[in-house]
């Protein structure tokens, strides 16, 4: 029986004597983290991911897998280094919703007209919701969207007790459904877990 693949720990632990061992974190994780920074910055995503495992694998000797597991680590460094381009995102949230505003050329499958009639309905709005939210509200809301965290991992990327995690998805949740009316891609994002 072949032995089982090493886990993101002990990678980590590895590659501190060889830096080697760290590749496979890439490998695995590379995927969701350039997802989540593809979703707030756009271009740069590329920049950030670099730089992002650039930060893990200088700061690898310092992880403690007991405080958080490897994903979430990699998306607060993520997060955190979207903070430093936070005038880049504000910027591109508010011309996705002025984009928005422009009507669509028809695409070559017209089978896919609802779906992209209901998403630019969305796109501008909910762009311009975003753009609106505090920072700190946004970062906790697309962490658990974007991110696909539970509240435990948000709270130890934020460094936050997850009762602050709560509010903060309280009150994204609020505005965001206050700013989009009637219409609300938020509902799949349950608020059971406020309660």
């Amino acid at each position: 029986m072949p032995d089982a693949l090493p886990g993101d720990a002990e990678l980590i632990a590895r590659s501190v004597d060889d830096p080697a061992e760290f590749a496979p974190l890439f490998d695995r994780h590379a995927s969701a983290v350039h997802r989540y920074l593809g979703r707030r910055v756009g271009e740069l995503a590329d920049d950030l991911l670099s730089e992002t495992f650039l930060i893990a694998f200088r700061r690898r000797a310092a992880y403690r897998p007991e405080h958080v597991e490897v994903r979430p680590w990699l998306l607060g460094i993520a997060t955190n280094l979207v903070h430093g381009h936070r005038r880049t995102e504000q910027r591109r949230y508010r011309a996705l919703a002025r984009a928005a505003a422009e009507p669509d050329r028809p695409g070559d499958d017209p089978g896919d007209a609802a779906d992209r009639l209901d998403a630019a309905a969305l796109r501008g709005p909910l762009a311009a919701a975003l753009a609106g939210l505090k920072p700190r509200d946004r970062d906790a809301l697309l962490l658990l969207a974007w991110g696909q965290l539970g509240y435990e991992e948000i709270a130890a990327v934020l460094d936050v007790p997850v009762g602050t995690v709560r509010s903060r998805l309280h009150r994204a949740r609020r505005l965001t459904r206050a700013a989009l009316g009637d219409i609300s891609p938020l509902d799949p994002i349950s608020e059971e877990e406020d309660r």
